[in-house]
């Protein structure tokens, strides 16, 4: 059933007796726009993450409203609104560092008063759309039938206009609408499909799936700053390594990191892949422990495939040449950033990371000293432990640094200053030069 031929149909009214959220599970600032909205004569209903999160006994992330008044209404009720967006016009209420964001109704398709610069769209994807409409268009228009659920603050009830609610209870991610013209309007919930069933731990619909290896190359159109934001969603929300590998079942990884996509395809002993596996599953561990995890380590591995594949024999060896060596680092990031953008504030500590790998290989005393002290360090030998677990790296030389830095660590050498003064004394035994 397409978009078009679902109107009409009468939603599911889901009663407060038959669901589990409470008002106690919302934030006291949601459920204030909320009913500053209702007492103002306006619809008022929390949409999408947080209904699907709080149906499946999750904690949400935060909290959206959906509403039948417009952008300029919703201002006008909060002196702390902002109005944003050029291609889904939002109004963002602040109360300190919650933000709620407000979204009105829109439609399925543009009003016949529409101006030009209100419904614009190019090749099947929608640039700007700033049509508004109901509660049922608004529902449909949405991408996935669990995103599509509305809590009615005014009689506490669920509203399901397409069949969300059924698809939670089964596990299931399915799309609204016909799969082929819903990912040629907005290629990104290729890439949301998959982060989705990794974050939920749901089976995404054979329908939903089926158009996706066909349609990815889509992906090449979207902008590269965009497609860093959906990395960063993809890859650092905990359930990384599932997220890899169903990016790449579905063929969607080689459109975000083309060359070390086809290194990995390359790897006939299984090190880049196990390379990449282990660095996910220990930003993964990071981050369900709320520790702090940098994009600049994340795509530092990703890519680390694409730099050892423009190398002669696919590996980092010991006295590598240090122009051939930044020759493949130039070379994998040209090819990357078309693709994906990294902010400079990410990839100049990457670069360095990567950079401090051949200074393992050979260090006598005074160049450990001064490696174990470069500002890049922790990083780099965190790196450098992957690298071992993967078997990329002479064990022997992993482990020699390992004994450096663990007893280094209490005690790390004193800084160029000080060592003049102290004579460079050793902190810690240097590792040998290793093979590897």
């Amino acid at each position: 059933m397409t978009v078009t031929q679902a109107r009409g149909i009468d939603p599911t009214i889901i009663t407060r007796d038959q669901h589990v959220i409470s008002r106690a599970q919302i934030s006291d600032k949601a459920l204030s726009v909320l009913y500053r909205l209702k007492n103002a004569g306006y619809g008022a209903y929390l949409v999408g993450g947080g209904v699907r999160d709080l149906s499946l006994g999750r904690e949400p992330k935060d909290f959206d409203v959906a509403t039948d008044a417009t952008p300029d209404e919703v201002k006008a009720l909060f002196r702390n609104c902002r109005l944003i967006g050029r291609r889904f016009r939002l109004a963002h209420v602040h109360w300190g560092p919650e933000i709620i964001e407000v979204a009105t109704f829109r439609a399925l398709t543009p009003d016949a008063d529409a101006g030009d610069d209100d419904h614009v769209v190019e090749d099947g994807r929608v640039l700007r759309d700033n049509v508004y409409g109901t509660i049922e268009e608004d529902a449909l228009r949405r991408d996935f039938t669990i995103n599509a659920l509305y809590y009615n603050i005014a009689d506490f009830s669920v509203v399901d206009y397409a069949g969300g609610m059924a698809d939670l209870q089964a596990g299931r991610l399915r799309l609204i609408g016909d799969p082929a013209v819903r990912y040629r309007e907005d290629p990104v919930r290729m890439l949301r499909a998959v982060r989705f069933a990794a974050k939920l731990g749901f089976t995404i619909d054979s329908a939903t799936a089926a158009p996706i290896p066909r349609m990815a190359d889509l992906l090449d159109d979207i902008p590269p700053a965009r497609l860093f934001d959906e990395v960063l969603k993809l890859f650092m929300a905990g359930q990384g390594v599932e997220t890899f590998e169903a990016l790449r079942h579905h063929g969607l990884f080689r459109y975000l990191f083309p060359a070390s996509d086809t290194a990995l395809d390359d790897d006939d002993h299984g090190q880049l892949i196990t390379f990449v596996a282990r660095a996910l599953e220990s930003t993964d561990e990071r981050v369900n422990n709320d520790r702090p995890v940098t994009p600049a380590f994340l795509f530092a591995a990703l890519l680390w495939p694409a730099i050892l594949g423009q190398l002669p024999s696919a590996r980092l060896e010991p006295g590598i040449d240090s122009e051939l060596f930044e020759q493949s680092v130039t070379e994998a990031l040209e090819r990357q950033l078309g693709q994906v953008a990294i902010p400079k504030r990410f990839a100049l500590p990457m670069r360095e990371i990567w950079a401090l790998q051949p200074r393992f290989h050979s260090a006598s005393d005074k160049k450990a000293r001064r490696l174990f002290s470069h500002p890049r360090y922790r990083a780099a030998y965190d790196f450098l432990l992957l690298r071992r677990e993967a078997g990329l790296v002479d064990p022997d030389l992993a482990n020699a640094w390992q004994r450096y830095t663990e007893s280094s660590e209490d005690a790390p050498p004193p800084t160029p200053a000080r060592r003049r003064r102290r004579g460079g004394r050793r902190r810690g035994p240097a590792p040998d030069s290793g093979d590897g």
